[in-house]
This record gives C-alpha cells, sequence and structure tokens, in this order.
C-alpha cells in the first residue's frame, strides 16, 4: 500500500479578480500567506484588524501544479484533511468535490481527472461569511451571544470574534492534503474500544474497510492478536483482544501513562497507533458530576481551552507542547475543549496521553441557537461520525459534551420568542450526538451540554445538578461570591485581566500606555470589560492613579479571584467533584480571563492556580459562622501532619495559637474548626491568621483507591507549592524537598502555608513596605532575594519590563516580617537597580500606603 504523497508544494493564492496574488504555504490560510507575502499588517497588532475585515468576504483561489506518471492502482485519491470552508475543488478543469465544513476531512477519487505529466489542482474558497449570512436567509434568522452568523457555517465560531478574541474570517487549506494510491482494501477506520474486567483488558477493535471482495484483517497488541475474515458485499468486522494484568493508564496524579501499540492489517494496508487501557465512567445519581478513571473517583482540577492561535496551522506540535507543559505546571489534570473552538490536532491528543491530562471534549456548537435543518444537519452528523472515531484510541479523552451554553440559552436567554418555534441545536444534543457517542464509543460518558442539570425539566444552570457556570461574578457581583455557591462541578467560571506588560508592549502602540488607550482598548473585547475590571477592584483597593497600578492590581485582582474560587470548590470535595477555570490560554494578545496570554506569558493568576491546584492544600474557609482550617489531600496516601495556626498582628506578634492535627485519608478533605481566639480578630484591619505545618508523618503505604465521605468544607489563601500530580516526591510526604521539611528556604515562607485576613486591602493599615534586595547570578539566570522586614502582601516581579524574553519562577508571595523569599528569574544581564523598583517590583502595600 502506498502512502499519501502530500501536495504541498508550489501553492499561489488568488482573489478571486486577480488584483491580489501571493506564495501560498500550505497547510496554512489566506490571512498568514498575505501576511507572509507583506501585503497586510499584521492583524494582531494596534486595531489592524478592523481594516482586514475584507479578507472574509474575498473569494480565494488556491492552486499549484504537480506531476503524475500514472500508477497500476486501482484507485487514486484526493484526500483532503481539512479545507477551511466552503470549498470547489477542481482538478486539471474537472470539478471533483465540494465542502462545507472545516470540521471534517474529504476524499475523492480523481483517477479520472488525472493526466499523465503536468497536473493542476485548484481550490477555490467562497466567502464563509457570505455563505453562513445566505442560510441565516434561507433557514431564518436564530438568537445567539453575538450578532455574525457563525451558527450558520461549519467552521471555527470563534474565527467570526468573541469576547476574547477578533474577527479574522479565515479561509484555506489547513490541514494535509495529498494523493493516496491504492488496490484491494483500504483500512478506512479503527475504533478500538477498551473496557476493564476480570484482571484483564477487553480491546474491542472495530475495523471499517473499504474493498471489492473478501479481505482478512488482523489486530494485535501486547501479544495478543487475532482474525477475521471480511466476506465480499460487508465492509466491517470486530476483533476482540484481551490483555490480562493490563498495565493501565492513569491521569496524572494518579498512577502511569503506559501507551502500548495496536497493529491491524487488511490486505497490505496496515495501520498502527497507541492506546492506552483504562475504564471512565460518570457517576450522575442525586445530581452529581463525577468522573472516575478505573474505578477510581476524580477531582477535576481542570482549565478550558480555546483555539490557542486564530490561524490554527501556526499552532506545531512544539507550540502544543509548551502550553500543555504549563497546564501541568499549573496542576491541571483535565483541560475542557471548549465548544466555539475546533477538534484539535493529533498532537494535541497524542500529548494529553503521554502527559495524562484528561480531555473533556465538546462539539463544536457554542453560545448560539443552529439550526438542524439541511445542509447543516448533514454535515454535523458526518463531523461526529468521524470525530467520535477518530478520537477513540485516545485514553485521554474521558467525556464528550454536546455544546457549550446553548441549552442554557434556549431555556434562560429569551431565545424562544424569537425563534418562534424554530429549530435551536435540540436535536443535535440530545437525540444525535449521543446515539453517535452510543454506536461508536458506547466506553466514554455523553453530556448534552454544559451547564446542564441531567435533564430539560431542571433549570440548566442549577447548582444542585450536573454541571454550572457562574458568570454572575465578572459580570455584577465580587469575586467573593463565588463561596455563596456549591455546585456538582464548576466547568466555567473566569476573571479577567490585562496580558504580560512585554505582551501589551509588543502588540500594542500606544503612547501613553493608559487602561482606555485606543489601541489596548481595541484589545479588550469582552462588553464593558474596563468597566467591569473597575468594579472587581473597588471593593479591594484604592482607585490605581497609574497604568502601571492599574495593571498591577487588575492582574492581582484576577489571581486572587480565581483562587479563592478553587480553593472553595476544592473543600467542597466529594460535593463538589471538579473546577473547570476559564481558561489557561489566548489566541492573541489581549485582555482576558487566561492564565497565559497570547504570547505565551505567564500572568499572576498562573501561579496562583498552581499553588490552588497542589496536590495538598491547605485553605482558610468560613464554617458556621466561624473559620475553618480545610486540609484537602488529593493523593493516593494519608496524609498526618501537625500544624499550627495563629493570629499575627501585622507586625508579627503572635496574639493567638491553636495546635492542629490533621489525619487526611487519600483523595478526601476535612475540616477542623479554628478556635475563637483565633478565628475573631481584636483589630480587623492590622491582623492576620497564618496557619503553619509544623511536622509530617511520612507513610510508604501507596492507596490506589479508597472510598473516603469526607468532612464538608470551603475557602481562601494558602497552598502547598511544589511537585506536581504524579510527583513521587510530593506524594510521600505532601512537601517539596523531602521527607518532613515543613518549611521554605531558612527564613522563608513555609510552603505549607494558609493566611486569612479580615477585611479587603483598601481597609487594612498594611505598613509601608520596607524590605532589603540581593541579586546574584544562578544557572540560566538570576537569583533575586527579597528579605521582609515589614508584611509584604503579594510580592510580586515583572521582569518581562526590563528584557521581554524573562521569566520568573513566582509571583504574588505574602512575607510576614522577618520572611524572605528567592525569585528565580530565567535571564542575566538585567539592570538590577530597576528589577528591585517599582514598576518591577511590587507589593499592594506601596499601594495602598501612599
Amino acid at each position: 500500500m502506498t502512502p499519501l504523497r502530500p501536495l504541498h508544494e508550489a501553492w499561489t493564492v488568488r482573489s478571486a479578480g486577480g488584483d491580489i496574488q501571493a506564495p501560498a504555504t500550505v497547510p496554512g490560510c489566506v490571512h498568514t500567506d498575505l501576511l507572509a507575502a507583506g501585503l497586510i499588517p499584521d492583524p494582531y497588532l494596534d486595531d489592524n484588524e478592523v481594516r482586514l475585515a475584507w479578507i472574509g468576504r474575498t473569494e480565494w483561489c488556491y492552486e499549484t501544479d504537480f506531476t503524475w506518471d500514472g500508477t497500476e492502482h486501482e484507485r487514486t485519491d484526493l484526500v483532503c484533511e481539512g479545507l477551511d470552508t466552503v470549498a470547489v475543488i477542481e482538478l486539471n478543469g474537472v470539478r471533483v468535490g465540494e465542502t462545507a465544513n472545516m470540521h471534517r476531512s474529504y476524499r475523492f477519487d480523481v483517477r479520472h481527472a488525472l493526466r499523465i505529466g503536468n497536473n493542476r489542482l485548484t481550490v477555490t474558497f467562497g466567502s464563509a461569511m457570505e455563505y453562513a449570512e445566505r442560510l441565516k436567509e434561507e433557514l431564518g434568522d436564530r438568537p445567539g451571544a453575538y450578532t455574525q452568523p457563525y451558527q450558520f457555517i461549519r467552521k471555527m465560531a470563534c474565527n467570526f470574534g468573541w469576547d476574547w478574541g477578533p474577527t479574522l474570517v479565515t479561509a484555506g487549506i489547513w490541514r494535509p492534503i495529498g494523493l493516496h494510491e491504492w488496490s484491494g482494501a483500504r483500512i478506512a477506520e479503527v475504533r478500538p474500544l477498551v473496557t476493564l474486567g476480570d484482571g484483564a483488558a477487553r480491546v474491542d477493535v472495530h475495523v471499517e474497510v473499504e474493498k471489492a471482495g473478501a479481505v482478512e484483517v488482523t489486530a494485535a497488541i501486547k501479544g495478543s492478536s487475532g482474525r477475521v475474515v471480511i466476506p465480499e458485499g460487508r465492509s466491517e468486522a470486530v476483533i476482540t483482544l484481551e490483555v490480562p494484568d493490563p498495565d493501565l493508564w492513569w491521569p496524572r496524579g494518579y498512577g502511569e501513562q503506559p501507551l502500548h501499540e495496536l497493529e491491524v492489517t487488511a490486505g497490505e494496508d496496515v495501520w498502527r497507533r497507541e492506546i492506552g487501557l483504562r475504564e471512565v465512567s460518570l457517576r450522575t445519581e442525586g445530581g452529581a458530576f463525577t468522573l472516575a478513571v478505573n474505578g477510581v473517583d476524580v477531582f477535576v482540577r481542570g482549565v478550558n481551552w480555546i483555539p490557542d492561535d486564530c490561524f490554527p496551522t501556526r499552532v506545531d506540535r512544539d507550540r502544543y507542547a509548551a502550553r500543555l507543559t504549563q497546564a501541568c505546571e499549573a496542576n491541571t489534570n483535565l483541560i475542557r475543549v471548549w465548544g466555539g473552538g475546533l477538534y484539535e490536532s493529533e498532537h494535541f491528543y497524542d500529548l494529553c496521553d503521554r502527559l495524562g491530562l484528561l480531555i473533556w471534549q465538546d462539539f463544536p456548537f457554542a453560545c448560539a441557537a443552529y439550526p438542524e435543518e439541511e445542509p447543516i444537519r448533514t454535515e454535523v452528523e458526518a463531523e461526529a461520525r468521524e470525530q467520535v472515531a477518530r478520537l477513540s484510541r485516545h485514553p485521554s479523552l474521558v467525556l464528550w459534551c454536546g455544546n457549550n451554553e446553548n441549552i442554557e440559552g434556549y431555556a434562560d436567554w429569551g431565545w424562544q420568542e424569537p425563534l418562534q418555534g424554530r429549530s435551536w441545536g435540540g436535536h443535535f444534543y440530545l437525540e444525535l450526538l449521543p446515539s453517535i457517542v452510543a454506536e461508536l464509543d458506547p466506553t466514554r460518558p455523553y453530556w448534552p451540554g454544559s451547564p446542564y442539570s441531567g435533564s430539560m425539566d431542571l433549570p440548566p444552570n442549577d447548582p444542585g445538578h450536573g454541571t454550572m457556570h457562574i458568570w454572575d461574578v465578572w459580570n455584577e457581583r465580587d469575586y467573593t461570591v463565588y463561596r455563596d455557591y456549591r455546585p456538582r462541578m464548576a466547568a466555567e467560571y473566569g476573571f479577567q485581566a490585562p496580558a504580560a506588560y512585554a505582551t501589551i508592549r509588543r502588540a500594542i502602540s500606544d503612547d501613553p500606555l493608559l487602561p482606555d488607550s485606543r489601541g489596548l482598548l481595541h484589545h479588550q473585547k469582552a462588553v464593558d470589560g474596563n468597566l467591569k475590571l473597575a468594579a472587581g477592584l473597588k471593593p479591594h483597593f484604592p482607585v490605581p492613579e497609574t497604568f502601571d497600578d492599574w495593571h498591577y492590581l487588575t492582574q492581582v485582582n484576577q489571581a486572587r479571584a480565581i483562587q479563592l474560587g478553587v480553593e472553595h470548590f476544592r473543600s467542597l470535595w466529594p460535593h463538589c467533584a471538579g473546577s473547570v477555570v476559564w481558561q489557561l490560554n489566548d489566541c492573541w494578545p489581549v485582555t482576558s480571563w487566561s492564565a497565559v496570554d497570547g504570547d505565551g506569558r505567564k500572568k499572576p493568576l498562573f501561579h496562583a492556580l498552581r499553588r490552588a491546584y497542589a496536590d495538598r492544600l491547605l485553605t482558610v474557609q468560613p464554617r458556621d459562622g466561624g473559620l475553618a482550617l480545610v486540609a484537602v489531600n488529593d493523593t493516593g496516601r494519608p496524609w498526618r501532619a501537625s500544624a499550627k495556626a495563629v493570629r499575627h498582628d501585622f507586625d508579627g506578634t503572635p496574639l493567638a495559637a491553636q495546635a492542629l492535627a490533621l489525619d487526611v485519608p487519600p483523595r478526601a478533605a476535612v475540616t477542623v474548626p479554628l478556635a475563637t481566639s483565633v478565628a475573631e480578630p481584636g483589630d480587623p484591619a492590622s491582623e492576620l491568621i497564618a496557619v503553619e505545618l509544623i511536622a509530617v508523618e511520612v507513610t510508604a503505604v501507596e492507596v490506589t483507591a479508597v472510598e473516603v465521605t469526607a468532612v464538608e468544607v470551603t475557602e481562601h489563601h494558602g497552598a502547598l507549592s511544589g511537585a506536581g500530580p504524579g510527583d513521587a516526591a510530593e506524594q510521600a510526604d505532601g512537601l517539596p524537598g523531602g521527607a518532613g521539611d515543613a518549611g521554605g528556604p531558612a527564613g522563608g515562607p513555609p510552603v505549607g502555608r494558609a493566611l486569612w485576613f479580615f477585611a479587603p486591602d483598601r481597609d487594612l493599615r498594611l505598613p509601608e513596605p520596607r524590605y532589603d534586595t540581593a541579586a546574584e547570578p544562578a544557572p540560566d539566570g538570576l537569583r533575586l532575594t527579597v528579605t521582609a522586614r515589614t508584611l509584604l502582601r503579594d510580592l510580586a516581579v515583572f521582569p518581562d519590563r526590563l528584557d521581554p524574553d524573562a521569566e520568573v519562577d513566582d509571583q504574588l508571595v505574602t512575607l510576614l516580617p522577618g520572611e524572605r523569599v528567592e525569585f528565580l528569574i530565567s535571564t542575566a544581564g538585567l539592570d538590577e537597580r530597576a528589577l528591585v523598583r517599582a514598576p518591577v517590583l511590587r507589593s499592594v502595600n506601596e499601594v495602598v500606603t501612599r
């Protein structure tokens, strides 16, 4: 069987009128081709986006010539793995195919149109915007969150703009294209479905073959093999393989991620891929929404994923690896692929398999009523069948979800009146998609949408059932309101902040740079976004006087908001079985809810998320009119430790203390009430609580699965930093740096500490900041040591203000008097005087004490 012959060379792109022409890169898209040719400015800079809207309303013709020397094979197919989106394909002037779906591949028999010698392949892309507008007229308007008609075309919805993304309606050959010559039989599809039982893994290998006559099919994995003959007139077969005593695939933090090669043959055609052996289930009894892998319940420490670039071909394996590694560094264990984006590339799913990152995959429907009529219905079914089959081999994929917020929109956003009985997508989410998953991959759970409560008779965003999205916080209410919610699964919640300073300066040329300067406002896509940032600051901080203060305080506020929410939801385990923060990443430089900005720089939120998602967490929470310490142990080992809760004056003087004994079973959360003497302040404006580990009992007993009914728990500040899930050192004692080490560097803040302040910063009598600094060379950069002479709240260093390539290993560290912290900065040669001054080195103290 011959491999695919890529047709990726010598392409050109031209506008329909022929007035614009340029060399083209395939795979790619028209925007990147025009940008590479110098014909358009970078759409990510300043407000260039608005001057490029014409591209999405233009017809574009891609063309290449190639030679063909004939073949003895029975078939020659043109394989198009991804065309974006409305395309006509011609070979030597013969129309061989048409497409209207970015989310699927196409295969066309082109033998009849090929010539010996030179051949010309032409792919003409109509305007996706005009196609969607035409269908909107034909099928009738449908309500949605935005005015653009993205629900009328099977294309990445956020191409049409979102509250974090630009409107850049693309066109092009966005995935590989080539010729495939074959004879006899071709393996069209393999679906390896894994179940566990009786100490073995069963792999039902579903094989679909395109062929003329009978063909023998074989399958083999880890020494187990089988064969079957598919007779003439049939195209499918199932071979069942059994793997005794299997090495199971686990999520990160629960075990290893072994992968095993599965080989399938049909005649001369061979299919080889790696699969993982594991079983997944979703418990929904009593309103629960709890994922279990290999029978072990998992608390979801998740983030939402959007396309990492508006132009997806720029996201290669290295970029996926960088972003997913950041997700692991933030101690997450699940990525939700959001419904306004894509089915991602094989690189994404393969990396998640290897990293142990679970995937919650939305079908691509988001924030709108979708028509169910033709031609949309046929395209939806075709793409769903292809993608469910394609992704079935990936152990990381644990959940299919029908849509993002469309059921909520239909029920609660006033859609029913303007719909006037027209279809809205309900048939897709409640009938078509679940039937496809049940047919093609019954080993994975399906959920109709998010938010969704498990029944159309319940409010879709009911906190007591299924998944919940919490957006009154950020849009209308202070982030402390997170504590009012007891969701079963917090599937979306977030808080905005601007991008890193270096990212803003690369993308925006405003001078002076202000929160409301023209370029920065253009890169704020949320309705009233800056007003909401100001409203979010108001309960906590004085009004910022400068851009630098605004930038720092909004980033602090974002980090605090999400840390409070994450710790609260974790404290509710097992009632709440997960937190999926909106959002991990950005697709361009923008003020948004992300932890990692559009240039890949980590915002302070990233570091807060890393602490809040640590395997073992201490957090002080309001409970029953008082305060309590909640100890969360998301490891497979018991956690036994001694701790001390101390109420301090801001000058470090201890005012009251309480000894605490922690005994937390594996995968559990335990609440310990704080004594009134500690929990009630004498002067709320000048006191805080610090809870610190003072001794840890080391256990060598590994507990794989323990059923625990945890004591109910909740809220804020303090986490164990250090090793991520699955790290052997961390699982031994809950602390980085070795067994029993309950503190950080000498004189530094203990790594196992939870903090509680009794009032917002604007009402605190924080001291004017006093500290000593020392900078010295370190491997691959610089070590900055800060020693506190006063309480320092949310100390942060922003080295990217001095060197855009500089990164720091931590942010937002609170120090008591006499403590110190070391920041490792990944570049040398910085101006050390500037490094230890504002706006590079910051603390909240300096803002509130002016």
